[in-house]
């Protein structure tokens, strides 16, 4: 039986390619799209799906078509994937809309752990009980972890975190993990995704 359907955006074959099978390995449904100009075309046609896009691609990149989706009130969950992440193109995928952001090389278990979070989406929480649920984990941090996390989901690495808040990048590294805990957040792009649910808006 199929878990859904999983539209793959992405410009290399190989890439294509590989998702695809491991995809089908674990019962989703593909269709193989090799812009997001072909995408968008077919997207009014297709069934209720995850889409993973590229966030580099010639011509239309990724956070333009996820714009696109968003102006022609198009709903799908999507993944965004890239080779070439940081904290401040992750925060601008969350607020384009993307449920999650995985940066390349990632582990089988990485993208099907996506896949899982974003067919969940539509039948989640609602958005107020998604905010309240992501406050009350915020209650859980000392205030140097508060302190911490928003400097990480700004796009701060640890050194420079370090520098702005007087602490020692060992010392970070420590409130960063427990901020990981607590938030019950499995990567950075996850801990930006919920500090955007709470209100937080990183300036980037």
């Amino acid at each position: 039986m199929s878990k859904g359907c999983v539209y793959i955006v992405d410009d290399d074959f190989a890439m294509r390619d590989s998702l695809e099978m491991l995809l089908a390995s674990q019962d989703y449904e593909t269709k193989l799209f090799r812009d997001g100009n072909e995408f968008l075309q077919a997207a009014p046609f297709l069934p209720f799906g995850v889409v993973v896009v590229d966030l580099q691609m010639p011509g239309m990149d990724g956070l333009e078509m996820l714009d696109r989706l968003k102006a022609r009130k198009i709903s799908f969950p999507v993944v965004v994937i890239t080779g070439f992440g940081n904290i401040t193109v992750a925060v601008k995928a969350m607020r384009a809309g993307a449920i999650d952001f995985v940066e390349k090389p990632f582990s089988e278990k990485t993208i099907l752990a996506s896949m899982e979070l974003a067919f969940a989406s539509p039948n989640a929480l609602s958005e107020g009980d998604i905010k309240r649920e992501v406050v009350q984990r915020l209650t859980r941090l000392s205030r140097r972890e508060h302190e911490v996390m928003t400097r990480l989901v700004a796009g701060n690495s640890n050194k420079v975190a370090a520098l702005n808040l007087g602490l020692s990048p060992r010392t970070v590294e420590i409130h960063r993990a427990r901020v990981m805990e607590k938030m019950q957040a499995r990567s950075l792009s996850e801990l930006v995704r919920l500090a955007i649910a709470a209100g937080i808006n990183p300036d980037c």
